[in-house]
């Protein structure tokens, strides 16, 4: 088993902090597992028929137990969140951590009911740091799901491919997504050719035959459940005109593959989208890396091509990251007007090499591999 230190010490901190807290994550990256690494008193998997019937009386049943308490896929019981308020102000010795995979609908619930006394917590796929530089390529041909890393090559694929047939099959359907899944996944599949490329919902809708309202829902289903990324444009007043709608990833890089038909290393080697599979690969190490949230987050173009792929704000201060898989990216226009449009305080360039350079005084060609703790010290 891989353990994965850093986003355990998280979770406690954060079960310290709050009587209630929200572990999410799509199906398959492991929240389970960690979960279970987190010694509970008690622990309820609300797709085990059993633990389902003892939660058919949850307050009989909840309120005479204390410490820590595990509620796994809780948003299958969407009524216990009530409960839950009721429970964490009468007996504030308890700490609930709840699992779902549903995280939209999830955090509307749970901010309703359990507003200030919550914590959430995203759980991805494995960490680059969980399996050592060493592995990038395998982690990013085999995807971050634990179960499609730590398999070899052939068998991690056919995993892939059930695992996709599975989300759209039966879980979707059990988070009351009521769309065929032959259509989802054909539709799902289009996505995949327009990964890292900003949105329009007016295209898709016109190749897939059907109204860009009707994208727009099933994009927010995918969204939903943690399988599709929207990063959203930085919008400031410099006086130039700025992309504004959002760039679209498939947030693990092996579902990806599986829909690009794309086996190997090789393969991606001679893909025509190479360079998006990385930006996407290399984008979800770093987010995850700083720990933002999906509304921290954003990237900048204006329609002249001036543009950076990342760009955040951390301790009063402006940093981003343009992500180019080359052999030894060099200074560009776009770069340097960057840090003047969005007052940077640093650039970072991420590629797939092992040695960090200067490219300007203010703009560092980075390893992907160097992203880590120490580099995000450097941002504070």
């Amino acid at each position: 088993m891989i353990k994965r230190y850093y986003d355990i010490q998280m979770v406690r901190s954060l079960i310290d902090l709050f009587p209630v807290t929200a572990l999410l994550g799509a199906r398959q990256c492991g929240k389970t597992t960690l979960a279970k690494a987190i010694e509970a008193d008690a622990y309820f998997d609300l797709e085990n028929p059993r633990d389902l019937v003892m939660l058919d009386n949850p307050q009989m049943t909840l309120e005479r137990l204390s410490g820590l308490v595990v509620i796994d896929e809780v948003q299958r019981k969407p009524e216990l969140f009530a409960l839950l308020r009721y429970l964490v102000d009468t007996h504030p010795e308890t700490r609930y951590l709840i699992l779902g995979s549903a995280s939209r609908e999830l955090i509307c619930q749970s901010s309703e009911s359990l507003a200030g006394r919550i914590g959430h917590y995203y759980l991805g796929g494995l960490r680059l740091t969980d399996v050592g530089a060493e592995n990038m390529l395998r982690l990013w041909v085999q995807g971050a799901l634990p179960r499609a890393y730590v398999l070899d090559a052939e068998p991690s694929r056919l995993w892939t491919a059930n695992y996709v047939t599975t989300l759209l099959e039966r879980d979707f359907p059990q988070l009351g997504i009521r769309i065929a899944s032959d259509t989802l996944r054909r539709f799902w599949m289009m996505l995949a050719h327009y990964h890292g490329q900003v949105l329009n919902l007016t295209e898709l809708g016109r190749n897939f035959g059907i109204s860009a309202h009707t994208v727009k829902r099933y994009i927010h289903l995918l969204v939903g459940t943690f399988m599709v990324r929207l990063v959203q444009p930085w919008a400031t007043n410099i006086g130039k005109r700025i992309v504004k709608n959002p760039k679209l990833y498939i947030r693990d890089s092996g579902v990806l593959h599986h829909f690009l038909s794309v086996e190997s290393f090789d393969d991606m080697l001679a893909h025509p989208r190479l360079g998006a599979m990385w930006e996407g690969f290399a984008l979800e190490t770093i987010a995850r890396t700083l720990g933002k949230g999906d509304d921290e987050i954003f990237f900048y173009r204006t329609h002249t091509g001036i543009e950076a792929d990342l760009f955040w704000q951390s301790q009063g201060k402006s940093w981003a990251v343009e992500f180019k898989y080359a052999d030894a990216p060099a200074l560009t226009k776009s770069m340097t007007t960057c840090l003047t449009d969005l007052s940077l305080e640093h650039l970072w360039v991420v590629y797939p090499g092992n040695k960090r350079y200067k490219l300007h005084e203010k703009i560092t060609v980075l390893p992907l591999t160097d992203v880590g703790n120490e580099w995000e010290y450097e941002i504070h």
